[in-house]
């Protein structure tokens, strides 16, 4: 349904006699009307409060999903040879496929040149459309933001948020002009940090807002070197185009200053309702070819555009198994261009946000709360994309998910027979042998793994209201051996845990909390450490080569020393005026799949990348010339307590989900922004594991505070 009318909590009478006794009903016989008199009455009073009712729905306010298609064929200020051939089919074939999912021609505008009906997608136009469309969107709504064309990226010094490659992602209209000038400033292009700004206007109505961006260059669109040839020639009958310019390619006159500034909400807004797709990563450039492969009405596409149409013929039910139907779709096209282009990167595409979230709906709570892994089927195997890491285990039991073309799904219960770090493997259920080639294959865990959840002894249930996010858990213990910690409820007094476990190593080996609340709170900062603690294992003295992280030790702008994270451990507390902040650095030569979080010393988990703003994990990629640095501020580190970090790396595979190692962010009052799933190696090898736990202890226990 396009429009989803609220419930209303009217309700019409019921009619009947109330009781009084024959007494009452007598004296009230000579004042009744007669009972034709009496049913005429009723029968208008039902109309007027149906009336009544009907326009108190009415007057609700109805959910509208909207969208914005830009698509870039014709850059008039540039050489053709730079020029595309599918943007204005991509905006076609993406309307056509939001209408078969609901959404009213009315109400998807359009901007490409080569559409009948469509505005050209210049600069202004653009920046108008998303005007009306934020000045149309109302709370409750869903708004689809789309961009087909050219990217480019260049050294943008008055960006607020600096890339860890120190390089800021544009989006290019039409009418595109300038060449670079000391300030780094195109005209007639839209910069990340645009994007970023527009959709936090949408979040801050409690709109939905997803975003595609079928351009080169495009992970890191929405927030704020030299490549390969911008186009490459293939047969004359099938054409390959790539999505991707230089900056130093664009030519053009004196571009006109910048006026085209997007609204800024005031505050930050939770990701809670976001989603964006990108063709690539980063550092990478997309293709558009005649799609489907060897399909006679086959049409320039854009590879990405092209594959979340088919994967949207199989109804997904959330974004997690779209963005699953679209890797799904990848390799025989990229294993096609890899012969024919074999000295470029192919682009790997990237997801962000809440992809647990229905689909093409206005809701921040997942549709599941158990992680989805992708798998493939070779015979009568299944190679899981996820392991260890991951938060899976040996002979743990799994439902194993065969979706069909139709978008009809079988189940079957399996369990892991041969598991690495970032792989498992197990056999296909007798069940689901017979399910065609062409299915869609994955996996979910039916619990989470008994050895790494946090054991309590207690001489009562466990509290209510327990949260956590997978692989994480809480489950009581049979006896003081095989306990973490043991609850004693002090009444009024509050709540008493020991702690048992080496692990913890607390300052205080036991803490008094003042309620049922704290006690919660502690109890799962305590089984999240314990997960970290088990990742840390796995990736024990692991290094990877081109990657470093180090505590600096700051005073104001100076910084004092800088200490590997590995090591950071015997610093001093800071003193007076000085603050820590981590420093990490790839010069690895390959983008990494990067997560830094740490628990404080309330208990508290807290994210540092990815942050709350549900951005991606894949850390840029960086070389020994051009490296990618970022530095972080950790102000909770400075506390006194029991504080730790974990900083966790592996190179990131190709055609891979987000993956975020079961260290997962629960927003306040918001649901949960679950990013989850991973891939296996590229290889029957073992990637390499960077893995650092830091512990910092204080001379106060923070976590017994109120």
């Amino acid at each position: 349904m396009r429009r989803a009318m609220h419930q209303s909590s009217f309700s019409l009478p019921h009619w009947g006699r109330t009781g009084g006794g024959a007494g009452a009903e007598a004296r009230g016989a000579a004042r009744r009307p007669s009972p034709k008199k009496e049913g005429t009455r009723q029968l208008r009073l039902l109309q007027v409060l149906l009336i009544l009712w009907l326009l108190a729905c009415c007057s609700l306010a109805f959910a509208t999903q909207r969208a914005l298609l830009v698509g870039v064929s014709e850059l008039v200020n540039q050489p053709q040879a730079l020029w595309l051939q599918a943007p204005r089919n991509d905006v076609m074939l993406m309307r056509d496929a939001l209408q078969k999912q609901g959404f009213a021609a009315t109400d998807i505008a359009v901007l490409a040149d080569g559409v009948n009906g469509a505005a050209l997608p210049e600069a202004q136009a653009i920046h108008d459309a998303l005007t009306r469309l934020l000045a149309q969107s109302k709370s409750g709504d869903f708004v689809l933001l789309y961009f087909s064309g050219h990217g480019t990226r260049l050294r943008d010094i008055v960006k607020r948020y600096q890339e860890p490659d120190g390089l800021s992602e544009n989006f290019l209209a039409r009418d595109v002009r300038g060449t670079l000038g000391s300030d780094n400033a195109l005209a007639g292009d839209l910069r990340d940090v645009d994007f970023d700004a527009w959709i936090q206007s949408f979040l801050a109505k409690n709109v939905f807002v997803a975003s595609v961006f079928d351009t080169c260059s495009a992970n890191s669109m929405t927030r704020g070197t030299a490549d390969a040839p911008a186009t490459a020639e293939g047969p004359p009958d099938d054409e390959v185009r790539w999505r991707g310019l230089r900056a130093t390619q664009l030519a053009g006159g004196a571009p006109p200053a910048r006026a085209l500034a997007p609204p800024v909400p005031a505050e930050a807004v939770p990701r809670a309702r976001y989603v964006a797709f990108f063709a690539s990563e980063s550092h990478q450039i997309t293709p558009e070819l005649r799609l489907p492969r060897k399909a006679r009405n086959a049409r320039p596409q854009g590879l990405l555009t092209w594959a979340v149409v088919e994967a949207l013929s199989r109804k997904p039910a959330t974004w997690r198994e779209l963005f699953d139907g679209v890797l799904a779709l990848y390799p025989p096209v990229i294993d096609e261009l890899a012969q024919r282009f074999p000295t470029r990167e192919l682009p790997s595409p990237v997801a962000e946000g809440n992809l647990d979230a229905p689909l093409f709906a206005n809701s921040g709570a997942p549709a599941s709360t158990r992680p989805v892994w992708r798998a493939q089927r070779s015979g009568d195997s299944l190679a899981i994309k996820a392991g260890l890491l991951d938060g899976l285990a040996q002979q743990q039991e799994l439902r194993v998910l065969a979706a069909l073309e139709d978008g009809t799904v079988r189940s079957a219960p399996a369990a892991v027979s041969q598991i690495k770090l970032g792989g498992a493997w197990l056999a296909v259920p007798a069940a689901l042998k017979d399910a065609p080639g062409s299915a869609f294959w994955s996996v979910t865990p039916v619990t989470e793994p008994s050895a790494t959840a946090l054991r309590v002894r207690a001489d009562k249930p466990l509290p209510a209201g327990l949260s956590l996010d997978y692989p994480a858990a809480i489950r009581p213990a049979d006896d003081v051996a095989t306990a973490d910690v043991r609850w004693t409820d002090l009444g009024p007094s509050g709540q008493r845990l020991e702690l048992l476990a080496p692990l913890f190593g607390a300052t205080v080996s036991t803490v008094v909390l003042p309620d049922t609340a704290a006690l919660r709170r502690r109890l799962q900062a305590l089984a999240q450490l314990k997960w970290l603690a088990q990742l840390q294992s796995y990736g024990k003295d692991g290094q990877l080569d081109g990657f470093d992280a180090a505590i600096e030790v700051w005073n104001a702008d100076s910084m004092l020393r800088s200490v590997p994270v590995s090591q950071a451990g015997a610093l001093p507390p800071p003193r007076t005026g000085e603050r820590l902040r981590l420093n990490v650095r790839n010069t690895s030569g390959r983008s990494l799949d990067l997560v830094i979080a740490g628990i404080d010393a309330r208990g508290n988990l807290q994210p540092v990348y990815p942050d709350e703003s549900g951005e991606t994990n894949r850390f840029k990629r960086g070389t020994p010339e051009q490296p990618s640095v970022k530095r972080f501020d950790l102000p909770w580190l400075d506390a006194a307590g029991d504080a730790r970090l974990l900083v966790m790396a592996v190179p990131a595979t190709p055609y891979s989900a987000p993956r975020l190692f079961g260290v997962a962010y629960a927003q306040a009052d918001v649901s949960e922004v679950r990013v989850r799933g991973g891939q296996p190696p590229a290889d029957s090898g073992e990637r390499q594991v960077f893995a650092a736990l830091l512990r910092r202890s204080g001379t106060a226990d923070a976590g017994a505070r109120p």
